[in-house]
């Protein structure tokens, strides 16, 4: 048995070492959609990203901002791969709190050796906007391939 704090050690590592997640979204009807997006971080709860408006998964948020996101490293053997399952709730970020989340996310896309962005990048009359989920939960696979819930404060 895998102890809580592995188990937390690893879903650190998932998000800090990986560079893609996986949007799961739903429409108004309930129809489902995935979406990998490159991420960065705030802490463990907080993850941003840019994508378009008009983008199947950006207008999901806006008719359902409930959704799941998965990160994993999809170049790991067969058996050997974990991931990081979290329910969260996603906006597309204005006002005050895009400040923020651009400085989060331009930090991390240079220090990947990417562009910076601003707030002129991701607001009208650009194409892009800035995104932002909010984990609630966070879950990983323990060694009985259980989804155990852990703790990322």
């Amino acid at each position: 048995m895998t102890s809580p704090e592995q188990l937390e050690a690893v879903a650190r590592a998932i998000i800090d070492e990986n560079r893609y997640m996986t949007l799961g979204t739903a429409d108004e009807s309930g129809v489902p959609w995935v979406s990998p997006v490159w991420y960065a971080p705030a802490g463990y709860r907080e993850f941003f990203w840019v994508s378009y408006p008009d983008a199947r998964h950006s207008r999901n948020i806006t008719a359902r901002p409930q959704i799941a996101i998965v990160i994993f490293d999809s170049r790991a053997p067969v058996g050997s791969g974990q991931g990081v399952y979290m329910p969260a709730i996603a906006e597309e970020l204005t006002g005050a709190v895009l400040d923020q989340g651009i400085q989060i996310f331009s930090r991390r896309s240079e220090l990947q050796g990417q562009r910076g962005w601003s707030r002129d990048d991701v607001q009208q009359p650009a194409r892009l906007r800035l995104y932002r989920a909010t984990a609630s939960e966070h879950f990983v696979l323990d060694a009985g391939d259980r989804r155990i819930p852990v703790s990322l404060e």
